[in-house]
């Protein structure tokens, strides 16, 4: 089973390229599931058909589902939320203001992310695609399961101990009433399916991440970033998609220039992406929408490669030998060295790029040594 995740800049097409991608493995005999992330649905536009929280069947080996991330909060959440709403209305009159406070900033795309892994453990489909939001929100999302996983290992064990021992002194003297078993219950169940998720995620023969960009600098430079970042969270890039591509034939004259510019990005994006497999899609005639432009867009776009393979893996770090010893070297596509910050914090490297940072886990072959000195190395960073 494999499960392919679309992301990109916001407008450069990620929707249609995931259906197109969809309807073409479908008719190929694969059975798919298409679903989307993105709490701006347009994935129902795109197959101008009605979705639901629910997977429907759009055609023979078809089914898609736009994800309902408040009914997913709700079924994942909701003795959380109680508590939080009880606390919230102590003093006062409860309002929509108590539930706009109740949506924590990337949870409920989170709880989207879990119904993957439902899907993914039912063992239903052939595939999985997904038409994520945009750039940084599914950077903040992936970065998730990383992030809480000393909360799950250390903190929530002593904070349920804690409020057993002392809980009932704290709520007689402050008025504050403590968290139930149920509301340690939908952490713990929370927390469980985030380790299996990013166990999923990071499964490099399971899950690709493609990267929809078109040949504007704006979006090429978030495009690159974005591929630095997924590299940097160990997440595996298999392709890069080209959409909206103008003819040469469309662009004489007064366009002229943009065939210039155009010419620019498409030679930056060779350059830049040179080892991963790119796929490119002209603009077309008309708007990507309905089943049967889609699938004639998915035949001109990816042609007989099969999609359902995984088009390109590289590790991201490895130790290797050189002249002063043992060194650890990590690929960092496109990286900016100006934009870096390295630093060690006992057995672990802090690794960081503009606003997001990654912490590793120093290998057994380094667990009582110092950082002295990185440079880099082509795309490596080499740390001895």
């Amino acid at each position: 089973m494999r499960i392919i995740l679309y992301t990109g800049k916001g407008g450069v097409g990620k929707t249609s390229i995931a259906a197109a991608n969809a309807l073409l493995l479908a008719k190929r005999g694969k059975k798919v599931l298409i679903m989307s992330t993105d709490m701006a649905h347009s994935l129902g536009d795109s197959l101008e058909h009605r979705l639901g929280k629910e997977p429907e069947k759009i055609k023979e080996n078809l089914d898609a589902m736009e994800i309902d991330v408040v009914y997913e909060s709700e079924k994942s959440w909701s003795h959380m939320k109680a508590y939080m709403r009880q606390m919230l209305t102590m003093k006062g009159d409860g309002g929509i203001e108590v539930e706009e406070l109740l949506v924590f900033p990337g949870m409920e795309e989170l709880f989207s992310m879990f119904r993957i892994l439902d899907y993914y453990e039912e063992a239903k489909y052939d595939v999985i695609i997904v038409d994520c939001a945009p750039t940084g929100e599914t950077l903040s999302l992936l970065k998730y399961p990383d992030m809480l996983s000393d909360f799950m290992e250390k903190v929530l064990p002593i904070k349920r101990k804690g409020v057993k021992t002392a809980g009932p002194v704290i709520e007689k003297v402050l008025k504050i009433p403590m968290p139930k078993d149920s509301v340690f219950d939908d952490v713990e169940y929370v927390m469980n399916k985030l380790e299996r998720l990013q166990n999923l995620l990071l499964d490099k023969e399971t899950v690709s991440l493609r990267i929809v960009t078109t040949p504007e600098k704006i979006v090429i430079q978030e495009a690159k970033r974005n591929f630095t970042c997924l590299h940097m969270y160990n997440y595996n890039v298999d392709a890069i998609i080209v959409n909206r591509i103008y003819p040469a034939n469309a662009m004489q004259g007064y366009f002229n220039k943009w065939m210039i510019m155009q010419k620019e990005g498409l030679d930056e994006i060779e350059e830049s992406f040179s080892e991963v497999p790119r796929f490119h899609l002209e603009l077309q005639k008309a708007e990507l929408c309905t089943i049967p432009v889609l699938e004639a867009a998915g035949e001109m776009l990816f042609g007989t490669e099969d999609t359902m393979k995984v088009l390109f893996c590289r590790s991201i770090y490895d130790i290797i030998q050189t002249e002063e010893g043992a060194a650890l070297r990590i690929y960092l596509p496109l990286a900016d060295k100006s934009d870096m910050d390295l630093q060690q914090n006992g057995s672990e490297i802090v690794l960081s790029m503009k606003n997001q940072t990654r912490r590793f886990t120093m290998p057994k072959e380094f667990k009582s040594r110092n950082i002295n000195r990185a440079k880099f190395e082509g795309d490596y960073l080499l740390i001895q």
